[in-house]
Formats: C-alpha cells, structure tokens, sequence
C-alpha cells in the first residue's frame, strides 16, 4: 500500500494520511459486521422452529422473508449512509452504525416472537451499511492503483468474519439459540468504544460535497453507475453474481440438515471452513494475483470458479467432497473486489461514499430478491407430497446464472485503466 501523503501536501486524488490504529479498526469493523451475520446462521433454523412452531420446510420460507427484510433495508438506507459520509465525514456514520447494531443484537437476543426478529433483522439491515462507509473510508486512504489489493483485505476481514461467526455461533448455538446475539452485542460495544478513541476523520472539509437527497435515494444512486464509463456493465454483472449466489446465504444450513442430518455446530463448521478459503484467497491471493493476470482476468476465474462450485454442491454426496468444492469456489471471492476497485477508479474522491452506497444498493436488491426466491424454491421442492423432492435445485439454478454473468462480462466489461473521476 502506498505511503500517504499529509493532506497539505497531497495533490488531488492523493490519499490522506492516518494511522495504522484507524485502518485496522475499519478492518475490525468489517469483521465484526461479518462475525454478527454468520452467528445467526447455524442457528436460525432452530431459532425459526422454536419461535415459530414450525417445520424446516417452512422455516427455511421463513428465514427466507427474514434476510429479505435485512437485505431491503440495507437497500433503501446504504446510499442515504454512503452520501452522508460524502457531506459529514466517514467516522460520525461509521460509529453510529456500529451502535446500531449492538442494540439490534440485544433485541434480537429478547425477541419474544418472529415480529421481533423480523424487526431485528430489519435493524440489522440499517446497520449493516457501515461497510459502505468502511469503504470509502478506505478509498480516501488508498492510492488508486493500490486500491484491489485494500478491497482485497477487506473481502479477507469479510472471510476472517464468516469463520468466527458461524464457528462461534455453532458452539454457542449448543446453548440455547439466543446465546449468540448477547456475545454479538457485546463484540460490537467493545469495538465502538475502541473507535471512538482511534479512528479519525478521513475527508477534509475541502473534499465535502453538498447533501442532495435525490442522489441518496436507492434508485437515485443507480444514477452514478451511467454518469462514469465502464460503470454500468460492472454493476450488470455484480447483480448477477449477488442473485446467483444469494442461494449460500438463503439455504445452506437448510441444505446440509435435510440432505447430510448437519447439527448446528456442524453448519458453523463448514461455513468456517468456507471462511477461510475465501479469507487465504481474498487476503493473500489478491495483491500477488492482480500482479499476476490484472483484475480483468481475476474476475474473469472467479466467476468461473463460482459456478462450478454452484453446480458442484448441487452434485456432491459427502462431506468431503463439500470440501473439496470449498477450495474449487474461492476464487469467487475474487469478484467483488475486482469490480469494485475498477469502479472506484472511474469517480472522484468526493463521490467515492455514493459509489460504495450505489454497490451497495445494487448488492442488496440483488441478494434481496435472490434470497426470497431460493428459499422459495427449496420449501417448494422439500415439500411433503412434492412431485420431485430434492434440497438440490437452488445450487443447479445459481451455477445457470453464473453462465449468465460470465456471458455479461465477456461481452460488456472492457479492460481499461479509468482515470479518477473522468465523468462520461
């Protein structure tokens, strides 16, 4: 990563010096956004037939309305977070969303009914948004051409947090499926109090842009993907890619019960084990790969990779061979950060929050619609009575939809080297 600059004497477009303290608290955060997200996972089929008096049929419906109401949320407020960290600076939202969620865990932790976790869900939604201001946060601190590497490791934290959070989630799931939101809110309370007394400030008042509330409206920021060049079919691409593989978040833990007998603390096993595949290949296959192929062909592999493993789970038969799918699937983790750093170099410093906020808002109607449509499917064809009855179909759907993006991206996507901020 290249040496900052002090903002005195950085020419525009230069990124602003802080401390090493900042940059590994905005990493911290990531994790511990992650960390809260996978502890529900091994435990939400238990919690959802316990709450619910259902069975896993219905449940895995169930939790699929509950990630939409995560996921809309985070669609409707992510821009409004990312333009407001454009007029009023990144650390102010960063430590409001990381309260945010501290409480949301703790509600979570008392729900008395599927209401209250639906309501918690939605609460985590809203907080949810503070990695698009950890990465713009990163954006201001990055030289341009350094910045896949920087996306890179924050797609490890990402990785780092999906071991904890489901291994965690899985062993403190074996104590009652609430245990794991009180240690959330807990992870979460410590990690505002160490922001609060390291993380600075990283856009200059200079760098501030005006609020324009049309512009931090969801729909609104789809505007930023046609106003640069190159933006748009990237963003065709990353909807595909979050549609198609929304079915991991959707219906793992109900696919490994019904179709291997998983218990929870084995759904937190393998989605530790995937954790750290996708953190060893994001982490440190980022930089040495960009070296090696740029972040065109990068991308390229990872969608590649990304569906063959889809078909692959929908074919495998053993534990191991699950595995072994793991380590064929973690190029995927090439993807996001791939696009995202070729976007981030064809706008200005003082859109780079609206940037990440429109991501952002693409990602979550993507993952939106996709997680509700999967788990649709595998309650619909896990049926009792069901003409053809297989937990498998989700997987064979997604590996289509990767063919799909990897069509899009050939044809659409353009290797090119934008220059910061060139509006189009």
């Amino acid at each position: 990563m290249s040496t900052p600059l002090p903002p005195s004497a950085a020419p525009a477009g230069a990124p602003v010096a802080v401390s090493r303290h900042a940059v590994t608290f905005v990493m911290i955060t990531v994790l511990l956004d992650m960390v809260g997200f996978g502890l529900i996972i091994p435990v939400l089929p238990a919690l959802i037939e316990e709450v619910g008096h259902v069975g896993l049929a219905q449940a895995s419906v169930i939790g699929g309305w509950m990630f939409f109401a995560f996921s809309i949320t985070q669609f409707m407020f992510s821009p409004l977070m990312g333009n407001l960290s454009d007029r009023f600076g990144r650390r102010p939202l960063l430590l409001l969303a990381i309260f945010g969620l501290a409480v949301d865990y703790l509600l979570q932790a008392f729900a008395p009914s599927l209401l209250w976790l639906f309501v918690g869900r939605a609460i985590a939604g809203f907080c949810g948004s503070s990695w698009v201001i950890a990465n713009a946060y990163i954006a201001d601190v990055t030289a341009p051409e350094d910045r896949a590497k920087a996306f890179g490791m924050m797609g490890a934290a990402f990785g780092v947090g999906f071991v904890l959070g489901p291994a965690v989630g899985g062993l403190l799931g074996e104590f009652g499926p609430r245990v794991p939101f009180f240690v959330a809110a807990a992870i979460s309370g410590m990690n505002l109090v160490y922001g609060w007394f390291v993380l600075p400030e990283t856009l200059p008042p200079e760098k501030r842009r005006v609020f324009e509330i049309a512009r931090a409206n969801p729909f609104g920021a789809f505007r930023i993907f046609s106003t640069y060049k190159g933006v748009l079919p990237m963003c065709a691409v990353l909807a595909v890619f979050f549609f198609a593989t929304s079915v991991y978040p959707a219906i793992w833990p109900f696919w490994g019960i019904a179709k291997f007998g998983w218990s929870e603390a084995m759904v937190g096993g393998t989605l530790a084990v995937f954790g750290i595949v996708m953190a060893v290949f994001q982490g440190g296959l980022t930089g040495p790969g960009v070296k090696w192929v740029g972040e065109y062909r990068l991308a390229l592999i990872g969608i590649v990779c990304a569906g063959v493993a889809a078909l692959g789970y929908g074919l495998v038969t053993t534990l191991p061979m699950v595995v072994i799918l793991m380590v064929v699937h973690g190029p995927e983790g090439f993807i996001h950060p791939m696009l995202t750093a070729m976007m981030s170099r064809a706008v200005p410093d003082d859109a780079q929050g609206e940037l990440q906020g429109g991501i952002s808002a693409i990602t979550n109607i993507a993952m939106l619609a996709g997680t509700v449509f999967y788990s649709q499917i595998f309650g619909h064809f896990m049926r009792e009575g069901a003409a053809y009855r297989s937990p498998d179909v989700g997987y064979y759907i997604a590996a289509a939809l990767m063919v799909l993006g990897f069509v899009l991206f050939v044809a659409f996507v353009k290797r090119q080297d934008a220059s910061p901020g060139t509006a189009k």
